[in-house]
């Protein structure tokens, strides 16, 4: 089990914080789910769930995948597993209560700047997420199990993965829209520049506060 700092454990509660509600935020704008989000949207659709039950069925679908990993390749399953899935439908559900507290119209308009925000919020999330280096979401962590079984490089499993994730998120009721495919096409890129970009400035905080000293 790794050691976690304080730090450490901040940057990702504040990354579970903005997935929670980015994913909320795409959900409620109506204009297409993330690769994620469709499942969590479509396992709530053939539950007969709410929209404002989301986090409800984020928690099912992320509870089941920790149980799949953790019986494929308990490696995966740690600490930062259990920080990531314990806050994350209550902030989903909250993320959605936002959502209409700040947007009380559904314009086109408003659904636009939902999603920007929406898909601004879960990249920034996650980035802070991987930069926290605490252990793997649920998702990530049945992607890395596939990876090792099949034997494949991450980027085509993970790819694969998501074409997956939107097919079945569709045929179980999921919205499919614009989101879906503008995700599915600059998640990686701008996650990937923004984890970089969070790490080099914790590094000159910290290079600076050791000159400090």
């Amino acid at each position: 089990m790794k050691n976690i700092s304080i730090e450490k454990l901040m940057l990702a509660m504040i990354g579970i914080l903005l997935v929670g509600i980015g994913v909320a935020f795409n959900a409620a704008a109506a204009l297409g789910n993330d690769p994620i989000g469709i499942v969590y949207d479509g396992i709530r659709s053939a539950a007969h769930l709410s929209p404002e039950q989301l986090g409800m069925a984020s928690n099912i679908v992320n509870i089941v995948l920790v149980v799949i990993v953790f019986l494929l390749n308990r490696h995966y399953v740690n600490v930062g597993t259990l920080i990531y899935i314990i806050p994350y439908g209550i902030v989903v559900t909250l993320g959605g209560k936002l959502y209409q507290y700040l947007f009380t119209g559904q314009s086109i308009l408003t659904q636009m700047m939902g999603a920007f925000l929406g898909c601004t919020l879960l990249y920034t999330g996650v980035a802070l997420y991987i930069v926290a280096d605490i252990g793997l979401d649920p998702f990530t962590g049945l992607v890395m199990v596939l990876k090792d079984k099949t034997g494949k490089e991450y980027r085509k499993v993970k790819i694969c993965f998501d074409l997956t994730c939107i097919v079945l998120g569709l045929l179980l009721g999921g919205k499919l829209g614009i989101i879906t495919i503008i995700t599915a096409l600059t998640a990686g890129p701008v996650i990937q520049f923004l984890s970089d970009a969070i790490n080099n400035i914790l590094n000159k905080k910290s290079k600076n506060n050791k000159c400090a000293v």
